[in-house]
């Protein structure tokens, strides 16, 4: 009925749409179909090229359908360029269709793609993706997986320290929805349709986007080389990817390697797995994550002599004097610190200023800080390695004689009437 409406009252069909498969950019010598498609049934599709008046090839099908293929066996140079495609229904002609871009790959070698400052940027940052090759091509092209819009392009300059074509894509205020996987590609601005092989995929993530989650390490946060450490990494409900890292100094994260496990067993230690740890919360075939966590430091012991710890007044007081605990090292040292056998929370921490002065560090615990008989160790470090501490010194037991302050006596008081009875209550 459609067909006779048409034909009867002279009308254009409408525009098919066109389409590749595989893909609009094709690897040289690989087979390419390009299809035309139609809502309506149709017996003659052509293919036209650059805008050329004749048809590139036309297809007669046997019985009317709505849609045909036109393969192109093995890509190469001559394939190239702008496809419009066309039918005939009820030997009316279509409009062409919006044009289809192939590209051939696979000319010329990789470039290389990299990220500055790095591949891993806080939400509402900047990043710059750059593109350089050391052929003579003077074309880059940027595409993201997945990505709906064109390939961006710009033209490459030559770098005056190695020589080497580089092309820079300013990317920011990032957002979640720049997170992906992109590669790049060189051509030639006489031939723009025939690219390089593609770089080495580029991976952007996104951080800050989710609440940020907390690290913590089982059993603690100071060990000996050989003992067992576990990174647990607690978030909030619904998040299945987890990612870990260590600081390396200003340099943000190079890389985000998820796993679905929230625990990173990192056992047994040794001195290189001291450092400041943080972990990052996110979804499954997703690029984008929380914010960090709060740091958490990693203490390996055991890399110099220990040193000494000692008490003043002495290791047994009263209940409620203050002790000081002396911390002293016959080592190069600036740093010191106390732990208390038994606590999971991170030892406390002196740094010397004065450098030239005797290497020890005093320690004072209020009354309130302790309990009775604890016990204490201290070791030393210095700021040029500061996860790596020296072996713990002997152990310190505090005594605590006499008793503290006792809890006061509650008198409750009831407003229900007061019992008597035959015993003589009141």
């Amino acid at each position: 009925m459609t067909l006779i409406f048409i034909a009867l009252l002279g009308l254009v069909p409408p525009r098919p749409s066109i389409w590749a498969d595989p893909g609009p950019r094709v690897s040289k010598g690989s087979p390419v179909t390009i299809w035309c498609e139609t809502s309506l049934q149709a017996d003659v599709y052509s293919l036209y090229k650059e805008r050329g008046p004749e048809p590139w090839m036309t297809s007669t099908l046997q019985a009317s359908s709505n849609k045909t293929g036109f393969l192109i066996p093995s890509m190469s140079p001559d394939s190239v360029g702008r496809y419009h495609c066309a039918y005939s229904s009820s030997r009316h002609w279509s409009e062409r269709s919006d044009p289809l871009l192939l590209v051939m790959t696979g000319e010329h070698g990789a470039p290389s793609l990299s990220a500055q400052p790095g591949p891993v940027v806080a939400s509402g940052g900047n990043v710059s993706l750059s593109c350089s090759s050391q052929s003579t091509l003077d074309t880059v092209h940027l595409l993201k997986e997945g990505g709906t819009g064109p390939p961006q392009r710009r033209k490459s300059e030559q770098r005056s320290h190695d020589g080497k074509r580089q092309a820079v894509f300013p990317v920011g205020p990032v957002s979640s929805s720049h997170g992906g996987t992109y590669r790049c590609y060189s051509s030639s601005s006489s031939n723009p349709n025939v690219w390089s092989q593609p770089s080495a995929p580029l991976h952007l993530e996104v951080t800050g986007v989710h609440r940020e989650p907390s690290l913590s390490a089982q059993p603690g946060p100071l060990l000996l080389p050989g003992d067992s450490l576990t990174l647990q990494c607690h978030s909030e409900p619904g998040f299945d990817r987890f990612a870990l890292t260590k600081d390396q100094g200003p340099t943000p994260p190079q890389s985000l390697h998820g796993q679905h496990s929230p625990d990173f067993p990192l056992g047994p230690v040794n001195l290189t797995h001291g450092g400041r740890y943080r972990c990052y919360s996110g979804h499954s075939l997703s690029h984008v994550w929380s914010a960090p966590s709060s740091p958490l430091d990693i203490l390996i012991a055991g890399k110099d002599r220990k040193p000494s710890l000692s008490a003043q007044p002495g290791p047994s007081v009263p209940w409620g004097a203050i002790v000081t605990l002396q911390c002293g090292s016959e080592v190069r040292a600036d740093t010191f610190h106390l732990h208390r056998e038994g606590s999971l929370d991170p030892p406390q921490q002196l740094r010397l200023q004065d450098t030239a002065a005797p290497r020890q560090a005093n320690f004072t615990i209020s009354p309130g800080t302790w309990g009775h008989n604890e016990t204490y160790r201290c070791y030393s470090s210095h700021s040029s390695s500061p996860f790596q501490l020296s072996q713990p010194s002997d152990p310190l037991e505090l005594l605590v004689s006499g008793e503290g302050p006792q809890p006061p006596c509650v008198l409750m008081v009831s407003s229900d009437p007061v019992p008597t009875g035959p015993l003589g209550w009141i």
